[in-house]
């Protein structure tokens, strides 16, 4: 039980580093109007550890479903997807329509549509890579670039003022808060987390791959679409919060596996939420209050996320 043991002082001390960077982030700078600076430093954190848990656990699952430390939804194509169907939403009502249907009532009618069509794009990914990572890898990214080219297409068809609302769901930023969204985020983050940590120890299982998890007593068709419906949902809201994050839900797996000896999903689970939040907090803690706002953390994100999987895919070579 050593690597248990090392693993939930791990979490212990994430978990205190985590309370330090959210107090000074929460205070750092504070010179008056503690009531007004409090508040939406706070909706700003609420939206930050939202984000954090979403992009961080939707990766670890669907790197425990397809057995492989390399793939996340953002890299083949579910964060693009989820844009496309936001681009067509402008497209067939309008900037006026689009902008008049509320956060909810958008967040209802994609959200379905993202999960639907998830399981159908992981199908189609498992079913033709036959076991094969680069096959694999390169059909993702094929579909992604798919569905981004359609998406620049669409915006070329439609007007100047409809590609101006448009522009500002396509890169990720996390200076802003949208309330009605962030207390859909929290209430799909809570809800997944009881269903998540039921189903820990089936997770712990399924890394032993379909035939061993079947042999064991694990359904295996239906938690597999139990899980890609809550990646889809996970990843609609990340997106729907801040934007696209492609390496940052890989970046923080790696960490997560160099760091945590123990692959149980009930140590593996809260590292990954910890380490998502301890790094965007802290980036953002860095970049607005320190830095002035004179860089933008998404970019670092990526530009690190994206170093990650070239050195996990030439580590794999070797």
């Amino acid at each position: 039980m050593p690597s248990h043991h090392a693993g939930t002082r791990f979490l212990g001390v994430l978990s205190i580093l985590l309370i330090i960077t959210s107090i000074l982030f929460m205070t750092y700078g504070v010179k008056g109007g503690w009531d007004f600076v409090l508040q939406l430093r706070g909706k700003k954190l609420l939206m930050l550890l939202t984000v954090a848990y979403a992009v961080g656990v939707s990766t670890l699952l669907f790197q425990t479903l397809s057995h492989n430390p390399i793939l996340t939804p953002g890299l083949l194509g579910y964060d693009s997807l989820y844009l496309l169907l936001q681009t067509v939403t402008l497209f067939v009502f309008g900037a006026v329509g689009y902008t008049s249907i509320g956060t909810l009532s958008k967040f209802i009618i994609e959200a379905p549509l993202m999960m639907m069509a998830s399981l159908l794009l992981f199908r189609t990914l498992t079913k033709n890579s036959n076991g094969d990572l680069a096959r694999l890898i390169l059909t993702g990214m094929i579909f992604g670039v798919m569905f981004r080219s359609f998406n620049s297409l669409l915006q070329r068809l439609i007007d100047p003022t409809q590609f101006a609302v448009a522009q500002t769901r396509y890169f990720a930023q996390f200076t802003s808060v949208n309330i009605s969204m962030l207390i859909i985020g929290i209430s799909v983050m809570l809800i997944s987390t009881v269903w998540i940590w039921r189903m820990r120890y089936q997770l712990d299982v399924l890394m032993l791959g379909r035939n061993a998890s079947i042999a064991l007593g694990i359904n295996y068709a239906r938690l597999s679409r139990s899980i890609l419906l809550w990646i889809a949902l996970l990843v609609s809201v990340s997106t729907a919060l801040v934007g696209p994050v492609s390496f940052f839900g890989l970046l923080i797996c790696a960490l997560v596996n160099a760091c945590v000896p123990n692959m149980k999903h009930q140590l593996r689970i809260p590292a990954a939420f910890l380490v998502a939040a301890l790094v965007l907090i802290s980036g953002q803690l860095l970049f607005e209050h320190l830095l002035g706002m004179q860089g933008v953390l998404s970019v670092v994100i990526e530009f690190c996320g994206g170093i990650v999987f070239l050195w996990l895919v030439l580590k794999r070579k070797r």
